[in-house]
């Protein structure tokens, strides 16, 4: 499963072996290098992106931070991203700043394949980047031969999902079960988190 947020997260599941990390930048890139460039407060459906040119060689420098080689777990802030684009972006048009970013989204998910145990025979999409036509085509480019599809063509609330997750680590808190696992956050063991508030 892939959460495209502000980041973008991946929580693997292969039998018993439970993985969940971020991968790399999600919506927020674009999200904020939109809002900058034009006031907008996203690239709806992926349009400027979907007109842009991807500059490969900007990725390329973007995906050399060790963070994107070191295992799982390991997690990542909206502002770390931010750090790594610099001055990279500046000065091309808003359609090639757009589709790089959002091909640096799909190719920070596409570099987790090799981390895993097992490459994913299927990615579903969830966050506000399942609701992204350019970012969903680009997933299914990356990680093919893997299917990619839409948090909501498995009959999920997409843009509910993580509300969702909060609502269920919170019970199994309350029925003192864990939420955190060596796989997830590093925890030494399986642990229960959180703490009751009283009104």
């Amino acid at each position: 499963m892939l959460n495209v947020g502000g980041v973008a997260n991946v929580t693997y599941i292969d039998g018993d072996d439970l993985i969940a990390c971020d991968t790399g930048p999600g919506n927020a890139l674009v999200d904020d290098f939109m809002r900058l460039r034009t006031g907008a407060l996203l690239d709806t459906d992926g349009r400027a992106a979907q007109a842009g040119r991807v500059d490969e060689a900007a990725i390329a420098q973007f995906l050399d931070n060790p963070f994107f080689s070191r295992p799982p777990p390991k997690s990542l802030d909206r502002n770390d991203c931010r750090a790594w684009i610099g001055a990279a972006l500046d000065g091309g048009s808003v359609e090639d700043g757009a589709a790089t970013l959002t091909a640096l989204t799909a190719a920070a998910v596409a570099r987790i394949v090799p981390l895993l145990p097992h490459p994913p025979k299927t990615w579903i999409v969830a966050g506000g980047g399942a609701n992204n036509p350019t970012l969903m085509r680009l997933l299914a480019q990356r990680l093919a031969p893997a299917r990619v599809e839409g948090g909501h063509a498995a009959g999920w609330s997409t843009d509910s999902l993580e509300a969702q997750a909060f609502a269920y680590m919170a019970v199994r808190c309350l029925r003192g079960l864990p939420i955190s696992f060596p796989g997830t956050t590093g925890a030494p063991a399986p642990l229960c988190g959180g703490v009751l508030a009283q009104p």
